[in-house]
């Protein structure tokens, strides 16, 4: 796991080690809230620009990394699974997608950059995806659980 922060203080450290998993597909990223901006960056550029975040947590692989879909993913793979992920549009728009069924990769990383117009996106997690949306019918249970995102429409 990496990088945890919430209401500022920061609870885990941001996790540049090398390992396996999906986590280590690098480049993985960050996503963080600071006031009404956020951001999506890849973990060594995020680390450069000494963010001192509200809510950010760390995640990985980056599905789009400037605009560009991550170098390691190709179209034939086989590897489908159910996924979730955030990407930012601008410094004030949040997108988070899940999948109703299991995708590659490169098509989830292709639904944020070509679709959601996000020039920067992180994978937040896969087969224990879940989302808590009833006015959609989806009310999922999995467990367990890492960071759990809410998010509230407020006015401006």
């Amino acid at each position: 796991m990496g990088l945890y922060v919430e209401n500022g203080k920061e609870l885990k450290a941001a996790n540049t080690r090398n390992g396996p998993g999906n986590f280590h597909l690098k480049p993985n990223g960050i996503f963080d809230v600071k006031g009404r901006q956020v951001g999506v960056l890849e973990t060594g550029a995020y680390l450069r620009q000494k963010i001192r975040p509200d809510f950010a947590t760390q995640s990985g692989p980056m599905l789009v990394i400037n605009g560009q879909i991550h170098p390691q993913f190709s179209e034939q793979s086989t590897s489908r699974k159910i996924r979730n992920g955030v990407g930012v549009k601008g410094q004030d728009t949040v997108m988070f997608a899940i999948s109703d069924s299991p995708v590659t990769f490169s098509t989830f990383a292709r639904l944020f950059r070509d679709e959601l117009g996000c020039a920067n996106a992180l994978f937040l997690d896969g087969s224990v995806s879940s989302l808590y949306a009833p006015s959609w019918e989806r009310i999922d249970s999995l467990m367990p659980m890492g960071p759990i995102v809410g998010a509230l429409r407020r006015r401006l």
